[in-house]
């Protein structure tokens, strides 16, 4: 038995346990105000927390990679893209009716019925793996980077592909939007677009 083990014992949690389950509630309230507020750059900045939240977890875990790729990929790339997605589309900054749809109830069905079939899922394939803590880590730089550009190449370029298409559609639905203003425009002040003043005149 490690001398850590002696001091804490068996179900004396550590200074770590208790940092990861703090971060873990802090991770849950912020992604609870994202799905919930009606301000889509509130939204935006509380996904920025929960995602960053997630990246301390992994540190906890002493999944380094795991948790710089959450950074760089997910809080420097994906929240990044929805901020300019929201600039070049302007999206409203304040409180936006459009935001909730009205089926709540129906989400958090989803939702529920979601992360039940994911808990099951990974408690079913979990069950009698063991982790060999003797061995190498298994979240370290090496053996995460080998994996991940040996059998996860084409998932990996999948992802910078889908972030590119979603930059690119936001700025065609910013053009639209200008080309529909610039129609409107045109239309007002073309001669039959301005009834009143000819009827001042």
């Amino acid at each position: 038995m490690s001398l850590a083990a002696q001091t804490h014992g068996f179900l004396t949690p550590t200074g770590v346990e208790i940092a990861f389950l703090l971060v873990g509630l802090v991770t849950f309230g912020a992604a609870l105000v994202t799905v919930t507020t009606r301000q889509l750059v509130h939204a935006a900045l509380w996904l920025v927390v929960a995602l960053g939240g997630l990246a301390v977890e992994y540190l906890l875990l002493t999944a380094e990679f795991i948790a710089w790729v959450q950074v760089l990929i997910y809080v420097g790339s994906v929240v990044v893209l929805l901020l300019f997605g929201l600039m070049l589309t302007k999206a409203p900054i304040g409180r936006s009716p459009d935001a909730d749809s009205g089926n709540r109830w129906a989400a958090l069905t989803v939702a529920v019925a979601a992360a039940t079939a994911l808990v099951w899922v990974v408690v079913d394939a979990f069950r009698a793996t063991w982790i060999d803590l003797d061995g190498a880590a298994a979240g370290s730089t090496k053996v995460t980077g080998a994996s991940l550009f040996q059998n996860w190449v084409l998932p990996f370029e999948a992802l910078s592909v889908l972030l590119l298409a979603a930059l690119v559609g936001a700025i065609v639905l910013s053009r639209r939007a200008k080309a529909t203003a610039a129609a409107s425009s045109a239309a007002a002040d073309a001669p039959g677009g301005r009834p009143a003043e000819e009827g001042v005149r």
